[in-house]
């Protein structure tokens, strides 16, 4: 019999070992946030995680994402997820779509397959439509918000989408939401003043000549913590369903 899990089970019991391992949560997007929240969902015991993401991993990727690695550069995230998480329980189902979710480009994914939903995208219309979609469903979610040009890991909070501040994405979903009726949406994002990239360093990497559409700065700290967060608040909440 595999031990995996058995320090865990020491502190949550084996009845709450059993509600994980039958448990179905859906990642969308599983980079530098994303991918941490699956790392600490698949070594926690959930039994069934979903995954959408339609990107490769990029050299520009390392330095945040934890399925990203020289060895791992131009493959498809979702495949190199899935062969992650099945070393560490080669029992976890993985279900993975290569696929960039939008309001009309759904593909087969079903939100009423899912106990828990992870929103680790930044595509607005994605964003509103799994949010609504959830919550129409009432089906538990909990979105992250911007981790770019940020370094302070304890600048991250878990709050209502209506209490948070000085992030211009959560700004846009909290209308959304408003506009739709949504009463509630609990959230990760952080509350430091984000840092201004350097203009000197515009043309690095894969920005070089793309000044104007410059992408922000990013470290290893604040995606993965929030990511970790994100996984935390699933898990309590699969607890509590």
């Amino acid at each position: 019999m595999s031990h995996i899990f058995d320090r865990a089970q020491l502190i949550l019991g084996k009845e709450k070992m059993d509600i994980l391992k039958s448990s179905h949560v859906a990642i969308f997007g599983v980079g530098g946030v994303g991918g941490y929240a699956l790392e600490s969902l698949v070594r926690i015991g959930v039994g069934e995680i979903t995954i959408i993401d339609a990107d490769t991993i990029s050299e520009t990727n390392i330095n945040r994402q934890i399925i990203a690695t020289t060895k791992t550069i131009g493959l498809n995230k979702v495949d190199v997820a899935e062969a992650r998480a099945k070393e560490i329980n080669p029992d976890i189902i993985i279900n993975k779509h290569k696929h960039f979710y939008l309001p009309d480009n759904k593909g087969d994914i079903n939100l009423k397959d899912f106990d828990f939903v992870i929103d680790a995208i930044d595509t607005v219309s994605a964003k509103i439509d799994i949010i609504t979609g959830c919550k129409d469903a009432n089906i538990p979610i909990v979105s992250c918000f911007g981790c770019g040009n940020r370094i302070d890991p304890t600048k991250l909070v878990i709050t209502d989408i209506y209490k948070t501040e000085m992030d211009p994405l959560a700004k846009v979903i909290r209308k959304e939401c408003r506009n739709r009726g949504i009463k509630e949406l609990k959230v990760v994002y952080s509350k430091e003043t984000p840092l201004k990239p350097l203009q000197n360093e515009a043309e690095l990497g894969e920005n070089k000549g793309k000044a104007k559409g410059i992408a922000p700065g990013s470290t290893s700290f604040v995606p993965s913590a929030a990511g970790i967060y994100l996984a935390y608040i699933a898990v309590e909440e699969l607890f509590k369903r």
